[in-house]
C-alpha cells in the first residue's frame, strides 16, 4: 500500500515539474522577446522598451471620461426648427477633460510665462503677448455700465477662479498647445530627464521647450542647449544623451480643445442613468431630471446652474438669489455632473474644436466624429533635419478683425501641408485640408463636375456658386505697420458659414434655460470673442478604454 502511494506521489511530482519547466520556458517573461527570444532592456544594449508601463497618467486639472456610444444631437425642444441637431448615434473613445473651465488665474499664468520668455519691450516679441491677451472690451454695452468688469474681471483676485472670457477660438487653441509643453516639461523634470528648475531658470526666447521638438529632434530642444540642462535620471550614473521617447510612456498627449462629440458626451453624462449595458431613460441637462432646480431636501428649489432666468433676471432678487450670480460665478459653485465635471451647463458657453456645419455627417463617420482635420507634417531642410523656428523667423497671422497673433513660437517645429506623396493610393484621405469634406467642397455641390475658382473664365465672381458663400473681409498690413481693413460689401453673399467658423456649446450666464441642453450648438467666427464664451481643455486617452480592467461575465 505504501509503495503504491509513493509511486503515485512521485509521478504527480514529476508531472508538476515538467509542467512548470515547460511553462517557464515558453513564457519568457516581460523582458524577453516573444518574437526573437532576445533580452529586452539588456544593459549591454539592444532593444529598449518600457515593459513596466501601467497606464496613462492623468494630467493636471483633468478628469477621466470613459468613452462609449450615445445619441448625439437629441434635442427635446427644437423651437428653432432648423434641423441643426438631428439625432445620430456616435461612439467616442475614452479621453480626459478639464474638471472646470479655464479660469482667469490659469490664463494669467500663461500670460506671465509669455511676458517672461518674450519680453514685450522687445519689438520682435511684442505681438506674441498682445496676440494672447483676452479682449476685455467684450464687457462693454452701448446701453449698460460694465466698466468695472472691463478693468477688473481678468486680473483682480476677486475673479481669479472665475472662467476666463474674451478669448477667441485661436487663442484657446494656442493656450492648449502652451499647456502641453509646460506639463510635459514638468514631467521630464520630475523624472530626472532635465535638471531641476530648468523650466524657469535660464529660459528665454532662444531656449524654450517644445514637446514635439524634444521627441523628434531632442538635440535641438532648448535651442540646442539640451545637454546643458539634462538632469540625473533616476537609477542612472550618466544621463548624457538619455532622452525620454514616446516609448518611455512618460510624455502625455497634447492638451487640446475637445471635439463637439466629446464635449456633448461628457456634458450629458449618461453614465448616471446607465443600468448594465443600457441607458434607462433620457437626460435633458447635465444633471438628472427635466427641471433646472434641485429636489434635494436641504437646498430644495435652488438652481443647478448659472443662467438667465427670464427677462432682466440674471440672479434673482437681493437676499434670495436664484443662482448666486449675476454675471459668471466661480468654478465649482454648483455640483458636478456624473463624470465629475463642473459647469457643463451655465456660467460660460465653451469653444470646441469643430468647424461648424448644420449637420453632423454620421453617414460618413460615426467613430470619434470631428470636422476640422488639417493634416500636416514636419518641415525637413536640405540636410534631412527638421526645421525648428528661431526667434528671427516668427510668422504672424493677421486675423480678419485686425488682431495679430503668432502662428508658432520659437523652439517649435515648422510644419507644412501633406502632399501627393503622402496621399498617393490612400483610401482614407486624399488632401491636407478636410474641413469642408462632403459638405461645401466642390464634390458636394450640384456643379460637382466644374472646378471652382474665385474668378470664372469670364472674369466674374464665381464664389457665389459654392455651397458656403460667406463674406470675405480683407485686412493687410502696409510697410509702415498700419492695418488696412476692407469690408466685404458684396450683395451676393449667402451665408456666414466658412472654414473658420467654429462651434461653441452649452448655455451661459446670458442664456435662457433652452441653451443648457448639451445637444444645442451654435457657431461664431474663430477670431471673435465675447463675454459669455470660455473654454476647457481635453486630452486623448492612450491604452485601455477603462482605467480599471473590468471582469466581464462570459456566458
Amino acid at each position: 500500500m505504501k509503495k503504491r502511494i509513493y509511486k503515485s506521489s512521485l509521478l504527480l511530482l514529476m508531472a508538476f515539474t515538467f509542467t512548470f519547466v515547460g511553462c517557464k520556458k515558453s513564457s519568457g517573461g516581460k523582458n524577453t522577446s516573444r518574437a526573437t527570444g532576445w533580452s529586452i532592456n539588456d544593459k549591454n544594449g539592444g532593444f529598449q522598451y518600457n515593459s513596466d508601463f501601467k497606464a496613462q497618467e492623468t494630467g493636471p486639472g483633468l478628469v477621466f471620461i470613459e468613452g462609449g456610444t450615445f445619441t448625439m444631437g437629441k434635442v427635446q425642444d427644437d423651437v428653432m426648427h432648423d434641423w441643426n441637431n438631428t439625432p445620430n448615434k456616435q461612439h467616442v473613445m475614452s479621453f480626459y477633460m478639464d474638471e472646470t473651465e479655464v479660469t482667469n488665474k490659469m490664463y494669467l499664468e500663461y500670460l506671465d510665462w509669455i511676458k517672461m520668455v518674450f519680453p514685450i519691450e522687445n519689438p520682435n516679441y511684442r505681438q506674441i503677448y498682445l496676440g494672447a491677451l483676452p479682449d476685455t472690451l467684450v464687457w462693454r454695452n452701448r446701453l449698460g455700465y460694465n466698466e468695472t468688469m472691463t478693468s477688473n474681471y481678468l486680473r483682480h483676485p476677486a475673479y481669479g477662479e472665475y472662467p476666463v472670457v474674451g478669448v477667441n477660438w485661436v487663442q484657446a487653441a494656442q493656450f492648449s498647445k502652451w499647456r502641453t509643453d509646460r506639463v510635459n516639461e514638468y514631467v521630464l523634470e520630475r523624472e530626472g530627464y532635465i535638471a531641476q528648475d530648468t523650466k524657469i531658470a535660464g529660459v528665454d526666447a532662444n531656449s524654450t521647450f517644445s514637446t514635439e521638438t524634444y521627441l523628434n529632434a531632442p538635440d535641438m530642444a532648448y535651442g540646442g542647449k539640451i545637454d546643458s540642462v539634462q538632469g540625473k535620471q533616476k537609477g542612472s550614473k550618466d544621463s548624457t544623451n538619455v532622452y525620454a521617447r514616446r516609448s518611455s510612456g512618460l510624455i502625455l498627449p497634447e492638451y487640446r480643445l475637445p471635439t463637439e462629440a466629446e464635449w456633448e458626451y461628457a456634458a450629458i453624462a449618461l453614465v448616471g442613468v446607465r443600468e448594465y449595458n443600457n441607458y434607462r431613460g433620457r437626460k435633458k441637462y447635465p444633471w438628472d431630471g427635466d427641471y433646472t432646480r434641485t429636489a434635494k431636501r436641504q437646498i430644495k428649489g435652488d438652481q443647478l446652474a448659472n443662467f438667465k432666468q427670464g427677462k432682466g433676471d440674471y440672479g434673482g432678487i437681493a437676499g434670495w438669489s436664484d443662482d448666486g450670480g449675476d454675471i459668471t460665478v466661480a468654478v465649482k459653485t454648483y455640483a458636478p455632473n456624473d463624470f465629475g465635471l463642473y459647469d457643463m451647463a451655465g456660467n460660460v458657453a465653451e469653444w470646441v474644436a469643430d468647424v461648424y456645419r448644420p449637420i453632423v455627417d454620421d453617414e460618413a463617420n460615426d467613430f470619434n466624429y470631428y470636422r476640422g482635420n488639417i493634416y500636416t507634417k514636419n518641415q525637413i531642410d536640405e540636410e534631412g533635419k527638421v526645421v525648428v523656428i528661431n526667434p528671427d523667423a516668427i510668422v504672424y497671422d493677421t486675423l480678419p478683425n485686425g488682431r495679430i497673433v503668432a502662428r508658432n513660437l520659437p523652439g517649435e517645429i515648422s510644419t507644412v501641408a501633406v502632399d501627393d506623396k503622402d496621399t498617393y493610393l490612400r483610401t482614407n484621405f486624399d488632401s491636407s485640408d478636410n474641413r469642408d469634406y462632403r459638405d461645401g467642397d466642390t464634390k458636394s455641390t450640384r456643379q460637382f463636375f466644374e472646378q471652382f475658382d474665385e474668378i470664372d473664365e469670364e472674369g466674374e465672381d464665381a464664389s457665389n456658386d459654392k455651397m458656403y458663400n460667406s463674406p470675405k473681409h480683407k485686412v493687410e498690413v502696409d510697410e509702415e505697420g498700419n492695418l488696412i481693413r476692407e469690408y466685404d460689401d458684396s450683395d451676393k453673399r449667402t451665408s456666414l458659414i466658412n472654414n473658420e467658423t467654429r462651434v461653441y456649446k452649452g448655455g451661459s450666464w446670458r442664456d435662457r434655460a433652452y441653451w443648457l441642453d448639451p445637444a444645442q450648438r451654435r457657431y461664431l467666427p474663430q477670431y471673435m470673442a465675447t463675454d459669455y464664451i470660455g473654454f476647457r481643455c481635453a486630452m486623448s486617452r492612450v491604452g485601455d478604454k477603462s482605467q480599471e480592467k473590468q471582469k466581464r461575465a462570459r456566458h
